[in-house]
């Protein structure tokens, strides 16, 4: 009887072990525009807007993006083309602010590329610590010729950033592009985050437009 319970024992700890350590990905909601709290200011387009919930409490992420020009008599130094993204906690259905991603591309009047990559917007727990790694990528240059595209990927954990920078390739067989370098804190972070970017960097690496 003991030789059963410490084998039936030992198959719950291992199935609870493989659960936790196997646990890459929390289950995150879209939100509607029209849910968003009314707090909460942006500026542009709403590109996607999710919740979930962590070992911090109920999250919130906005990511944004402007086409726009300053003013009407707007000098082409003028033209600024923008990403954003925004990490709130719902606290009672109060928004408290967290951290903000802003970028932009001005003095351009080519062609501007400056949007989030479809579907790499994701919350992970690869450290298993119960607090989400937060995902976001996107390209943003301005060229008048056929060359990839400058592209980071962003990614917080609690308020540590984490920056992953390069370029895209229009080929995969052409050897322009596909380059990335790790920002100080990425390079001491643990290998799971450095893995899952370069699987993420690798699997968008190819321009869409």
């Amino acid at each position: 009887m003991k030789h059963m319970l410490k084998t039936i024992l030992l198959i719950l700890l291992f199935i609870q072990s493989v659960f936790l350590h196997g646990q890459k990905k929390y289950t995150t909601t879209k939100l509607k525009i029209e849910s968003i709290p009314k707090e909460i200011k942006y500026t542009g387009k709403i590109i996607d807007a999710i919740t979930w919930e962590d070992g911090l409490g109920k999250n919130l992420v906005i990511t944004n993006e402007t086409k726009s020009v300053l003013n009407n008599f707007a000098q082409k130094e003028d033209y600024r083309f923008e990403i954003y993204a925004y990490h709130y906690l719902l606290i009672n259905n109060k928004p408290k602010f967290v951290w903000k991603i802003y970028d932009y591309v001005s003095g351009c009047l080519s062609d501007v590329q400056n949007e989030f990559i479809n579907n790499t917007l994701s919350v992970t727990d690869l450290n298993n610590d119960g607090i989400a790694e937060i995902w976001i990528m996107y390209i943003i240059d301005c060229h008048g010729d056929a060359s990839p595209d400058h592209m980071k990927i962003i990614m917080y954990h609690g308020n540590q950033k984490y920056a992953m920078r390069g370029l895209n390739k229009m080929d995969l067989s052409d050897n322009d592009g596909g380059q990335y370098t790790f920002d100080k804190e990425f390079l001491k972070a643990p290998k799971a985050f450095k893995d899952y970017a370069i699987k993420l960097w690798k699997k968008n690496i190819l321009q869409k437009h």
